[in-house]
């Protein structure tokens, strides 16, 4: 047999080098960018639209179920009558596609997007103030956010990052609170803590390790009434900005609430213990000044 003779290897200089390729002679295109999101946003279910609708909220289009009616849908009509809002009949699976697997009662309204607020914004004459340390359930803050409204809470802060915004199921959860109660969003908790000491707030945390239950605790105003994020409560930044500490006892076998419960009994405390010095008040003024930090 004859053996196969094997080519020798080409020098350096002689490996062929990548293929270059041809110089286009002809301008480049321009750059096709993607459209900016829509500054719309989805309200679904009947009481979010009409507390959208009652406080003046920008509307775009509402879509109705065919079918649907009753006292409440028809209010919602003549506010869209009164205010030239478009109203559209449509079959159910089209509301089923624009809630997008929110529960919509047969109404869905395209609306501006609510925008978030300073904290220099809700300040002024604010007495009670919310602040969630990474809360990431949308129910739970749509149902903090509606629990702290009726509390008379001035407002609630989120921060930016590791937690939930404003979204469509976070605004159904709220129930029309949003329209009411402001929201902001910082990027620096911590900061915003400081900043709220520094304007004279007692600052409480709920924790459950905490030695002071909820319901003995002497309290000063204005206050700030911080919740933790599910599983991990409150962070140790947070905790060491906080004058106190404060605990729900319980007395069965869960060893903790949810964090929208908790923030619920925390809040109606405080409302039973100050009253209508709670909210947003012009007239109220601190009992006492904050210790330095």
């Amino acid at each position: 047999m004859r053996r196969s003779q094997q080519r020798p290897a080409p020098k350096a200089n002689q490996r062929p080098g990548p293929k270059t390729k041809k110089m286009d002679p002809r301008p480049p295109k321009p750059e096709v960018r993607a459209p900016e999101k829509s500054s719309s946003g989805i309200l679904s279910g009947v009481h979010p639209v009409l507390e959208a609708l009652r406080a003046g909220r920008t509307m775009n289009r509402l879509y109705l179920a065919r079918g649907v009616g009753g006292p409440r849908i028809q209010e919602a009509i003549d506010l869209c009558r009164e205010k030239s809002i478009p109203v559209r009949f449509e079959e159910r699976a089209a509301l089923d596609r624009l809630a997008r697997g929110a529960t919509h009662q047969g109404v869905v309204a395209q609306t501006a997007q609510i925008g978030y607020r300073s904290l220099e914004q809700i300040l002024p004459g604010a007495n009670l103030v919310v602040v969630l340390d990474g809360v990431e359930d949308p129910q739970n803050l749509g149902a903090i956010v509606r629990t702290a409204h009726a509390a008379g809470a001035a407002g609630v802060v989120i921060p930016e990052r590791r937690a939930v915004g404003i979204t469509p199921v976070v605004a159904k959860a709220a129930a029309g609170a949003l329209e009411h109660l402001p929201v902001v969003r910082v990027t620096n908790l911590n900061r915003a803590l400081e900043t709220l000491k520094e304007a004279g707030f007692w600052i409480y945390g709920l924790d459950g390790g905490a030695k002071d239950s909820y319901d003995t605790l002497t309290y000063n105003t204005p206050t700030v009434l911080v919740a933790g994020g599910e599983g991990h409560g409150l962070h140790q930044h947070t905790r060491e900005h906080c004058d106190a500490l404060i605990r729900i006892p319980m007395h069965g076998a869960i060893s903790s609430l949810n964090v929208s419960v908790a923030t619920g009994i925390a809040l109606f405390e405080l409302r039973r213990r100050f009253g209508h010095k709670a909210g947003n008040s012009s007239h109220a003024a601190p009992t006492a000044s904050p210790p330095s930090s």
